[in-house]
């Protein structure tokens, strides 16, 4: 499942927009740390800024983007805390233990990503390619 071309392109800033919209008052950047033309998978870094553009590492996420038969799943988890739960979202979403995989309750803070995930789910849901 290579994407096509626009989109691929354009991934990145669909992203971006989402999260933004989702984790305000946090902007975002979105580097991809896989090779969206050729994977079957896409992985991105979120890199939060607050609104005076400082850097808020803390809350950086890596997405992960993969199918799974004929959906589309994701995975966000905090970039620089591994032993924070991570989300998996498929037809709903699951919150994990990071070490082991287990379920676990949302933690406090995980509602934005939530909506992040069902966001950018209805909207690669209709991209050509995926």
């Amino acid at each position: 499942m290579a994407l096509p071309e626009p989109l691929a392109a354009n991934l990145p800033q669909l992203v971006a927009a989402a999260a933004d919209l989702c984790r305000k008052p946090l902007r975002h950047a979105v580097l991809p740390l896989s090779d969206q033309s050729a994977e079957q998978e896409f992985i991105l870094r979120l890199e939060a800024r607050n609104l005076d553009g400082v850097r808020c590492a803390e809350q950086d996420l890596e997405l992960e983007i993969y199918p799974s038969g004929k959906d589309l799943n994701l995975t966000l988890a905090w970039s620089n805390d591994p032993e924070r739960p991570l989300l998996w979202h498929g037809s709903h979403p699951v919150w994990m233990e990071a070490g082991t995989g287990l379920r676990c309750e949302r933690p406090q803070d995980g509602a934005p990503l939530e909506s992040l995930a069902r966001r950018l789910r209805a909207q690669l849901a209709f991209m050509p390619g995926l």
